[in-house]
């Protein structure tokens, strides 16, 4: 009986570890590079396969020396630089390795990266992207009214709906550099779960506006409600069961003055010991950044060129809705936003070499 297994493989396969913590390859020969790489997608024996293996490698030493502060000097040219390397295969071979190896550590950091970049560029996103943003965002914009210098949500369904906005964003769209550091900065996060690519962000007046904002966009179909992500939703803005209850004693009281309301939330807030909040850990977050976020997904529908049939798929899409309070510190300047990127570049540049301390705590 053979009592042998490798423990890197099994951890990934039932130990429910992520392949880019693996120390090392056992891939000893071409021939078993070659299987291993069939059975991950790419057949070496296909040119366009193998432009796509150099493609990637290509994108993966650019994000290392341009975005995440590696010296070009630093990395092997046996590894870097294809016209030395000549057959990309050599890769899986050097990852093989014994851990103390140079290019054992670099090529498993390549192989990290290509891994990340193979999947954050082979999305439905890649393909559709011009028609996904088009079915997801169009209705949302179709909502915005501007009033002479101000801007407000307008509904259509019920057309004596309307909330007063101090701000409308439609998210950048998120870079495939920008992805993979994502990705190899949190180690809970998968290429195929990327939920934030596409999402649009309102930011109300007050906090009562938030929630308005929420009724609003159920109203009007702007969300189903049932394609939502209960386990990608944050509320560190205000619980829901204790706005409920809020909004039960202001019915009551007949209380209408907005600076009086939003006081009256406050104040429930704070007797309240901000119980029932919560937000989806994100380490390189701010912890004051408050907002009510949620991931929902839209059946995009699309008729490829000289089909005569449509298929279909769900695509995600993150919605923040934020009082102008916590817009502002979220915006508090560049330095904040440079802060967050900086953290998680850090943190990408450690997931790249998991058994080794010294990049650990640097910042490039």
């Amino acid at each position: 009986m053979d009592f042998s297994f490798d423990p890197d493989v099994l951890q990934s396969v039932a130990g429910g570890r992520s392949a880019l913590e693996m120390r090392r390859l056992h891939i000893l020969n071409l021939e078993a590079a070659n299987s291993f790489l069939k059975s991950y997608g790419f057949d070496i024996h296909h040119d366009s396969d193998v432009r796509k293996l150099w493609h990637h490698h290509r994108r993966a030493i650019v994000l290392m020396t341009e975005k995440l502060g590696f010296k070009e000097s630093e990395i092997p040219t046996e590894v870097r630089d294809p016209k030395i390397l000549e057959d990309l295969r050599l890769l899986l071979l050097y990852a093989s390795r014994e851990t103390h190896d140079p290019l054992q550590k670099w090529s498993c950091a390549i192989l990290r990266c290509m891994h990340v970049f193979v999947h954050a560029e082979s999305d439905l996103f890649s393909f559709f992207s011009e028609e996904i943003q088009k079915q997801i965002l169009s209705p949302f914009e179709k909502t915005i009214s501007h009033v002479g210098e101000g801007i407000a949500l307008k509904g259509h369904v019920r057309t004596d709906d309307v909330i007063e906005l101090t701000n409308f964003q439609v998210k950048p769209f998120k870079t495939s550099s920008s992805t993979v550091i994502k990705l190899l900065a949190r180690p809970d996060a998968l290429a195929m779960r990327i939920y934030d690519k596409i999402g649009v962000r309102f930011v109300t007046k007050s906090l009562f506006g938030s929630f308005q904002v929420i009724r609003f966009l159920v109203r009007e179909n702007l969300i189903s409600f049932p394609h939502i992500m209960p386990d990608q939703s944050s509320n560190n803005l205000y619980p829901v069961e204790l706005f409920l209850k809020v909004c039960d004693d202001l019915d009551k009281i007949d209380l209408r003055d907005d600076d009086e309301i939003e006081s009256y939330f406050k104040s429930k807030l704070v007797k309240s010991g901000a119980a029932n909040l919560f937000r989806k850990i994100n380490e390189q977050s701010a912890t004051d950044f408050r907002f009510i976020k949620f991931i929902s997904r839209k059946l995009i529908k699309i008729q490829p060129q000289g089909s005569k049939e449509e298929f279909s798929f769900f695509y995600p899409f993150e919605v923040q809705v934020m009082d102008l309070k916590s817009f502002g510190k979220a915006m508090s300047g560049p330095t904040e936003h440079q802060a967050y990127k900086d953290r998680q570049r850090v943190a990408a540049r450690t997931r790249l070499f998991p058994e080794d301390d010294s990049t650990k705590g640097n910042t490039p």
